[in-house]
């Protein structure tokens, strides 16, 4: 049994189109000790490619983390074969505000030291011992209580373009760089105020929850199935929604719109917009935040430079690249210096005004 692609993604998004079938994006993770997880990869990859799933997912000893999409008319069976491995069984799915058919490409399923890139040393604190989690009616009482610290678990790319209201945004790059970061600054308040965190599915809280209270944070909560489920349950029951912008997502739709609010700025010009895109120059590949004036005026690069090089013969630009590997901007996500617009630094504490909204 094959247990890896053999088309490459644009043949894959040629076969999806003349499919026709509408796909659903789906999201979900689960701690668990898993004894060979090579084994257990495998097995995964045999029994989704039967499914037409396409995705990123992660397998380690201490659980799986699944970004996937797959056909509509296959869900049932898929949830059926999730239902029949004994920790997943009635795992929460999280299922995407926006669908599109190419959220995925390609079906990649690593196996890795760790689900989650968290930086923490498991074995010194109890990872069980987690926050209380809270629906989406729980959360938005909770962080309307003055008593509350409401913390976002994400890095600065992904809260740029959309937020809670009143949210502290940590100004990293990743989840590790967080950690402590916020012990630090909220140290003085372990025990007197509500530690509310939330994230885009809730992996990244169900880690930090057990770290704070190993810590000696005394009242920690998290959002339930992360901003995902929220929107799922502020539609269902008519609650208020509470987040403003876009909820970044680490798949080809790079972002779903909650509301109307344009809360970000395009990296180049400084008008509103809340689009990510990569430099069009393979070099570079830089993730910034582009408006359509300046993507056409730019040809979708991030410099007049990398415009230059993407007018050159496609062998002149493989030439260049040999050797160089990856540009260092391409991990700066939209703070390369020559953006004049990128996001500015801001201390943690900053307290967050509704943004205008602009359309």
């Amino acid at each position: 049994m094959q247990l890896y692609n053999n088309l490459s993604a644009k043949e894959r998004a040629k076969l999806i189109e003349q499919a026709g079938k509408d796909r659903l994006t789906v999201s979900f993770y689960k701690y668990a000790k898993i004894g060979n997880p090579k084994i257990f990869r495998n097995h995964l990859f045999m029994a989704w490619d039967h499914l037409e799933v396409l995705g990123r997912i992660y397998v380690a000893q201490e659980g799986i983390n699944a970004q996937l999409s797959l056909p509509a008319e296959n869900f049932h069976a898929f949830k059926a074969h999730l239902d029949s491995i004994v920790f997943l069984e009635n795992v929460r799915l999280n299922i995407a505000v926006e669908q599109d058919n190419f959220s995925f490409l390609k079906l990649k399923i690593k196996v890795r030291s760790k689900i989650l890139a968290d930086g923490l040393n498991d074995a010194t604190f109890d990872v069980t011992n987690k926050g209380e989690h809270v629906d989406a009616e729980k959360f938005n009482a909770l962080i309307e209580d003055p008593n509350t610290v409401l913390v976002d678990m994400r890095n600065h790319y992904e809260s740029e373009i959309g937020h809670f209201k009143n949210a502290i945004t940590p100004d990293v790059d990743t989840f590790r760089e967080s950690l402590p970061i916020i012990e630090d600054d909220l140290k003085a308040h372990k025990e007197d105020k509500n530690l509310v965190m939330y994230c885009t599915g809730g992996i990244r809280c169900e880690k930090a929850s057990a770290y704070y209270k190993h810590k000696g944070f005394k009242k920690v909560f998290q959002l339930e199935g992360g901003i995902i489920n929220y929107v799922h349950q502020v539609n269902e029951k008519g609650l208020e929604n509470k987040f403003i912008g876009k909820n970044f997502v680490f798949d080809d739709r790079r972002a779903e719109r909650i509301s109307d609010h344009i809360i970000a700025q395009c990296h180049q010009c400084g008008s509103p917009a809340d689009v990510h895109t990569n430099c069009a120059n393979e070099a570079c590949h830089l993730l910034f935040i582009q408006c359509e004036a300046c993507k056409e005026k730019m040809e979708n690069c991030c410099s007049s430079t990398c415009q230059e090089i993407t007018h050159l013969p496609y062998e002149e630009q493989k030439a260049l690249r040999k050797g160089q590997g990856n540009s260092n901007d391409i991990f700066k996500k939209g703070r390369a210096d020559h953006l004049p617009y990128k996001k500015d630094l801001r201390n943690i504490f900053e307290t967050l005004q509704t943004p205008t909204t602009s359309k």
